[in-house]
């Protein structure tokens, strides 16, 4: 029996406050655990489309996003399989971003579709503030995110184990959480709705 290609992704855009909560699940995962041969890691950020190959390889999928359901804030809420892409289809999505159930009807169609799919997303706070880091209800939930990964990962024999030692960073240093918060700039001199070089001023402004 050859061993099933695990992909387990974080996505969601790190500069936008609650948005980057997939992206700090994969974080954290990295920095915490190891895992055997066939079990890939992956911060897809916003890559959109680009991430239609890697999906296409894999036998079964678990995805880490904040998604808005319309529940309190904080709430954890767990999809699987075939439910997976109407849920994603209803996340609030930037103009520039190609929606991640746009990569999933693509692997669909192309005959190359996980034959398993887990989506753990959060209902965010707060969206809307730019250069922001995870509200607390949001940041809460993610060691209990991890924890339904892990479970449904150890009900079909793939255990991850305590890292010991350092994890090569998966992306940019500059956006590991504790740099991140810790380098924001003031709320004085800084612009939370965007970035203040491409909107329109006005006198208000």
């Amino acid at each position: 029996m050859t061993t099933p290609n695990i992909l387990i992704l974080g996505i969601g855009n790190l500069l936008w406050a609650d948005e980057g909560f997939g992206v700090r699940c994969i974080e954290r995962l990295n920095q915490g655990y190891r895992f055997p041969d066939g079990v890939t890691l992956m911060d897809g950020g916003t890559q959109g489309l680009y991430l239609v190959q890697h999906v296409q390889q894999a036998d079964c999928l678990i995805v880490f996003d904040a998604i808005d359901y319309g529940l309190p804030p904080g709430t954890l809420k767990v999809v699987r399989d075939a439910d997976v892409p109407k849920f994603m289809g209803a996340k609030r999505m930037s103009l520039h971003q190609t929606g991640f159930q746009e990569v999933l009807a693509i692997a669909e169609f192309t005959g190359s579709f996980p034959r398993e799919l887990l989506l753990v997303g959060v209902q965010p706070e707060e969206l809307e503030d730019f250069g922001g880091s995870l509200r607390e209800p949001v940041r809460a939930q993610v060691e209990p995110a991890l924890a339904i990964a892990l479970e449904f990962l150890a009900e079909r024999g793939v255990i991850a184990m305590a890292r010991e030692d350092a994890a090569e960073e998966l992306a940019p240093e500059q956006l590991a959480l504790e740099r991140y918060e810790a380098e924001r700039p003031a709320e004085d001199v800084a612009y939370r709705y965007g970035d203040i070089r491409f909107i329109p001023q006005t006198d208000e402004q």
